[in-house]
């Protein structure tokens, strides 16, 4: 494994790679492992991994698989109170984090907000302690200074034997409902189907550098960072930073640099860097890429044109992925495919291997032809699907098979073209995807119910130039709440820390009632059309309990639009 000096004083990209003369990242990882066991961590055991994406977090999530013990990384900029329900329910032995992490030029103070998650977790017997700077932080009973550990123990360590369907790890991901959900994934079927995708979706060819710049705390960073790369040999290049730190051409000093040949990202940050115009990309030498891919979200044909033609001048095989937390890895993607074959802008294309989708109607039956809608489902198992909900398998049969019994639903809609190509149209639950974070409404909620002013709320998903999605709240504020400014900055607080700051809102508009159907169900599609300047169209109101407060929330949307020009 090559990289650069382990604490630079800013945040920086790694090489992480198996090399015939290197055995840096096993004997890291061995290290850790032996760590791990003389802590008290056993196959079986869970272990909370709280990193930015490091060498380190890496060897840690390996160090967990080589003992049979079952990683959970949980994003590095989650509050403390998110990371401690998540370590819950996963009842974590030990918690692996960093003194701080550095984000864009910022200190985030990881080992403070472990110190405030760990206060509620009985199940949490130590706390291992890496270095990212050199600043000093409290070490309290049950920390332990990782490095110095890890340098007494020994540099090999025996891997476990596991079966093919024992666990390999968890990662929560955000439902309907407001309990985030622990999604399992197993050893042998998930290696597999990561293995393969990342080879032939890519075409990934041997001594090839792969970049992935996903966090390791989502699917993406699991599986096209760690898993798939290392399975097949390659070079993968971990990215700390962010887009436009220390500026916009970020990305593409490092495909200089590094002489990247796959560039794997989200729609948000090409959203965002399209903005900077193109000079930024074209100051720096980007002949080494042959495969550009996008991951997260829908794209849009804007960010993908920009993409294919500025970032790949119009040479580079573009991959718009379609996949989830719950598949594992890409089941929709235009490659692989054959020789030369047609790629659609903006669209996912074609099934990989062994995935069967199909489309339903709103009566559950299979929608068949071209040049159709529906319900995105698919029809029969593969490797790397996830296998359970940790803790609440009736909760995952609930979700992915209850609503097309036999079938998985994705929770997206999808579009089949004259061709049989597949395009993806968004998601038809309330799960909202803010810069490629998956969140749901009810998280959001749940959040603000807590505010003793606020007695309802609803919050909705609306397109988002640079986002992709961004939350807007309507609350309705009790009267004896005083000044409901100071309400709204009070709740963009509480959910930040609640959850984290990416959640936060974008808009909060007080309102005095929400539009709720006779049965006191609120009608989140109405506020969605009132927000997207479809009130014209809002179909059936006929449920409304008063439809008369559809004009009264119209006319203070209105305002508040007009005093934020007026401001302008």
């Amino acid at each position: 494994m090559r990289r650069r000096k382990e604490r630079q004083p800013w945040d920086g990209f790694h090489f992480l790679h198996f090399a015939p003369h290197g055995r840096e990242l096993l004997e890291t990882t061995c290290r850790l492992a032996n760590t791990l066991k003389r802590h008290g961590v056993h196959r079986g055991d869970r272990v909370a991994i709280y990193m930015p994406v490091s060498p380190l977090a890496v060897a840690a999530m390996l160090a967990c698989a080589r003992i049979g013990a079952v990683h959970t990384v949980i994003f590095a900029g989650f509050s403390a109170e998110s990371l401690a329900g998540r370590i819950n329910d996963a009842k974590c032995k030990v918690v692996i984090t960093f003194n701080q992490g550095l984000r864009g030029g910022r200190v985030v103070e990881l080992k403070k907000i472990v110190d405030e998650a760990v206060k509620h977790c009985p199940t949490v017997q130590h706390v291992l302690v890496a270095h990212r700077t050199d600043n000093k932080v409290h070490m309290g009973d049950l920390d332990v200074p990782l490095e110095q550990e890890m340098a007494k123990e020994d540099p090999v360590c025996t891997p476990e034997s596991m079966g093919s369907e024992d666990m390999l790890f968890m990662l929560y991901t955000s439902g309907s409902t407001g309990m985030p959900k622990g999604i399992v994934h197993t050893q042998a079927g998930y290696l597999l189907y990561a293995a393969l995708t990342h080879k032939l979706v890519f075409d990934h060819q041997p001594g090839d550098i792969f970049g992935c710049v996903a966090d390791i705390g989502w699917i993406t960073g699991h599986s096209y960072v760690v898993y798939g790369p290392l399975c097949n040999g390659a070079t993968s290049v971990l990215f700390e930073s962010t887009p436009v730190y220390p500026n916009a051409g970020r990305y593409w000093e490092t495909v200089e640099r590094l002489k990247i040949n796959q560039f794997y990202g989200a729609p948000t940050a090409v959203r965002l860097l399209l903005k900077y115009g193109d000079a930024w990309v074209k100051k720096y030498d980007r002949s080494s890429l042959r495969t550009l891919g996008s991951v997260g979200e829908p794209i849009n044909c804007e960010a993908w044109e920009w993409l294919h033609r500025v970032v790949g001048d119009s040479r580079c095989t573009l991959v718009d992925t379609w996949w989830q937390t719950e598949t594992g890895g890409i089941c929709i993607a235009p490659r692989p495919s054959e020789e030369g074959a047609e790629i659609l802008p903006a669209m996912a294309m074609r099934p990989f291997f062994g995935i069967v989708p199909v489309l339903m109607d709103e009566k559950g039956s299979v929608v068949e032809g071209s040049n159709v809608s529906g319900a995105l489902c698919i029809s029969q198992a593969w490797p790397g699907m996830a296998r359970t909900i940790y803790g609440d398998h009736q909760r995952f049969v609930d979700a992915y098979f209850k609503a097309y019994p036999g079938y998985y639903f994705t929770g997206d809609g999808a579009y089949r073209t004259e061709g049989g190509y597949y395009q993806i149209t968004g998601r038809m639950d309330d799960v909202i995807n803010i810069s490629g974070h998956r969140l749901g409404t009810a998280e959001i909620e749940d959040a603000i119910a807590d505010h003793p002013a606020v007695p309802e709320s609803a919050v909705i998903g609306y397109p988002h130039d640079i986002k992709g999605e961004a939350a807007f709240a309507f609350i309705v504020v009790k009267d004896s709440a005083g000044d409901s400014d100071v309400v709204v900055q009070e709740l963009k607080s509480m959910v930040a820390t609640k959850i984290a700051k990416y959640a936060v809102p974008d808009e909060i508009l007080v309102v005095k009632r929400l539009p709720k159907t006779r049965s006191g169900k609120v009608m989140r599609r109405l506020l969605r059309k009132i927000i997207t300047s479809e009130a014209q169209e809002l179909g059936d109101t006929t449920t409304l309990e008063d439809p008369s407060i559809i004009a009264e929330i119209l006319s203070v949307y209105q305002k508040c639009k007009d005093k934020q020009a007026a401001a302008k």
